[in-house]
């Protein structure tokens, strides 16, 4: 059996600057803890607050974008790609309004507020009641492309309308 290499492949990790914010929210909290209970107590409330923070963020982050040997994995979500209909890159408006407003609420979003840019995928398969994926991504155009790449017909670009 070969080693097969992937075509795409993309976590969603959070911004740094989250772990950051995320400590110094902590630290504010053992401030206002040290001076009020035994010191003891602070410091392991304040070590099992870290413990969920550093979980958390790394939970929402840990979100990965795949495609490979004829998958498309988007989270815990997967699809061959012979499903796959017209694939479009969408910029950070067409993004945020395909998201909100003009969302279909059949669709699968894996979107974070902190990726402005996405990829919409259509599901062409008549069984799946999901009309379209909507993808966050860091690098749109090199998902549409590792799409295109399958061999399905696709339809490559990025747009602000839709």
């Amino acid at each position: 059996m070969g080693h097969t290499t992937a075509t795409f492949s993309e976590r969603l990790r959070v911004p740094f600057h989250w772990w950051i914010l995320g400590g110094l929210f902590v630290a504010s909290f053992w401030v206002a803890m040290v001076v009020a209970i035994p010191a003891a107590a602070a410091w392991g409330i304040t070590a099992a607050l870290m413990a969920m923070l550093a979980s958390g963020l790394s939970s929402y982050g840990g979100a990965r974008i795949i495609v490979e040997d004829g998958w498309l994995q988007a989270g815990r979500t997967r699809i061959d790609v012979k499903f796959v209909g017209p694939v479009l890159a969408l910029d950070k408006r067409a993004a945020r309004e395909l998201s909100g407003r003009l969302a279909d609420a059949r669709a699968f979003l894996l979107v974070r507020p902190y990726l402005p840019c996405a990829v919409r995928i259509e599901i062409d398969d008549p069984e799946d009641p999901t009309p379209y994926w909507m993808v966050g991504s860091r690098h749109p155009a090199l998902l549409v492309d590792a799409l295109n790449k399958t061999g399905r017909h696709v339809t490559e670009g990025t747009s602000g309308t839709y």
